[in-house]
C-alpha cells in the first residue's frame, strides 16, 4: 500500500471523526482532498454528515468542493439540508456551492430541510438565492413537503411562513392539482391552514 493511499484512508477517517489534527496530518502526508470512500464520498461529505465544522473549515481552506456527488447523489452542500446545520451551511457558503445540484429525489436542500422542521436552516438558506419554489421528482415544493410530510406542529408552521415571506408560490399544486393549503386542511393541520390562507 502507498504512502499516499495510506494518507488518504487516514483523511477520510480524520474527516468523519472530526479530528482536524489528524486530518491536517494526512493532508501534510500527502492525502487527495478530494478521495473517495467505498460510497465515493469525500472527505467533505463525510464532515458534512457528521457535522464536523472545523474539519470541513481545514478541507475547504486545502481546496475540497462543495458539490463532490457521492454513489447516493448527495453532495456536502445538499447534505446540510438534511442536517439542517447552519454552521456548516455557512462554512461551505464562501466556496460557492451550486445551490441548483439535485438529491436523489430531485430535489435541493431547502426541501428536506423544509420536510424536517430545521427551521433556522431554512430561514438562512432562503436568503442564499436558492430556489425556494424548485419542484423535485415527485412534484413537490418545499412548501408542499412541509405541509405533506410535516407535523403541522410549530416547527412547520413557522417554515410556512418563513417560505412564503421568501416568496414561495402557495398556489403551486403537487401533480394531483392539490395544493398546500388543501393538504394543511385535510390533514387537520389548522394553525398551517391559517398561515397559508394569510
Amino acid at each position: 500500500m502507498s504512502t499516499a493511499t495510506t494518507a488518504d484512508l487516514d483523511l477520510l477517517r480524520a474527516a468523519a471523526a472530526g479530528d482536524v489534527d489528524a486530518a491536517a496530518a494526512a493532508l501534510r502526508a500527502g492525502a487527495d482532498v478530494e478521495t473517495r470512500d467505498e460510497h465515493q464520498r469525500t472527505p467533505l461529505l463525510l464532515a458534512a454528515t457528521s457535522d464536523e465544522v472545523e474539519v470541513a473549515r481545514l478541507l475547504l481552506e486545502a481546496g475540497a468542493s462543495p458539490d463532490a456527488l457521492d454513489d447516493r447523489h448527495d453532495t456536502p452542500w445538499l447534505v446540510t439540508g438534511v442536517t439542517g446545520s447552519v454552521a456548516m451551511l455557512e462554512a461551505l457558503l464562501p466556496a460557492n456551492p451550486d445551490l441548483t445540484i439535485r438529491n436523489r429525489y430531485g430535489g435541493v436542500s431547502v426541501i428536506p430541510a423544509s420536510e424536517r422542521g430545521h427551521v433556522d436552516y431554512v430561514r438562512r438558506v432562503v436568503q442564499t438565492g436558492i430556489d425556494v419554489d424548485h419542484v423535485n421528482d415527485l412534484g413537490w415544493t418545499a412548501l408542499l413537503e412541509a405541509v405533506i410530510l410535516g407535523d403541522g406542529g410549530p416547527h412547520h408552521q413557522e417554515i410556512v411562513e418563513i417560505l412564503l415571506e421568501a416568496g414561495a408560490d402557495r398556489d403551486l399544486a403537487d401533480r394531483e392539482g392539490v395544493t398546500a393549503l388543501e393538504h394543511a386542511r385535510a390533514k387537520g393541520q389548522v394553525e398551517v391552514a391559517r398561515v397559508l390562507e394569510g
